[in-house]
């Protein structure tokens, strides 16, 4: 039987990415609302403080391992904001569009080169709700944000976010592309393997 695991997320495009990535260990990955589980105030100064607030809280009211990432968009030119603010840079309820028209004005009349950004991602797994030791991994996907939104797929600020490698947003990528570059993916593939240790042991 697949062992369960919590995702202490309601993103429906986070769980897509998850499961694919996590699920090749033999996991079921079931997202919090399917049980019930509320969203936790996102009280940290960091993605790392963030994403043990939520694997805890998703731990504790299920009964069982959990997984939470935090993860943002830093961009050079305004001092690395929006960072842990990225899902409410533009208000509490912003949509990702409201976000994504917020960050344009906000580099309004900065020129490509200096549109330099990054997607920060840290992803926290622990056992139960005490668990003393969680498993974190971190991923960081370099970029630079575009003038205008391109493409349509992804979610967040994936159609302004340009990708080096390929000159596509991240939008335009296959989810296959996506998951093989992006900062969640590289944090996913470092908790893989950590798991694989685990589950050697």
């Amino acid at each position: 039987m697949r062992r369960k695991l919590v995702l202490a997320s309601n993103n429906a495009g986070k769980m897509r990415e998850l499961q694919a990535l996590i699920s090749m260990l033999g996991f079921e990955i079931v997202p919090q609302g399917a049980l019930g589980i509320p969203e936790v105030e996102e009280t940290g100064a960091s993605f790392v403080e963030n994403a043990l607030i939520k694997a805890y809280h998703a731990a504790r009211h299920s009964g069982l391992p959990a997984i939470a990432d935090d993860s943002g968009l830093e961009v050079n030119a305004l001092g690395g904001a929006p960072g842990v603010y990225s899902a409410r840079y533009a208000g509490p309820s912003a949509s990702d569009d409201e976000n994504i028209d917020k960050l344009l004005a906000a580099l309004d009349g900065i020129e490509p080169g200096r549109r330099g950004a990054r997607f920060r991602c840290v992803m926290a797994l622990v056992r139960d709700a005490d668990d003393a030791d969680p498993i974190i991994a971190e991923g960081c996907w370099e970029g630079r944000i575009g003038q205008t939104r391109r493409g349509g797929g992804g979610f967040g600020y994936d159609p302004v976010f340009i990708v080096p490698e390929t000159g596509l947003s991240a939008a335009e990528l296959s989810p296959a592309d996506k998951n093989r570059l992006s900062h969640r993916g590289q944090a996913a593939s470092i908790l893989a393997d950590r798991l694989r240790d685990l589950l050697s042991n």
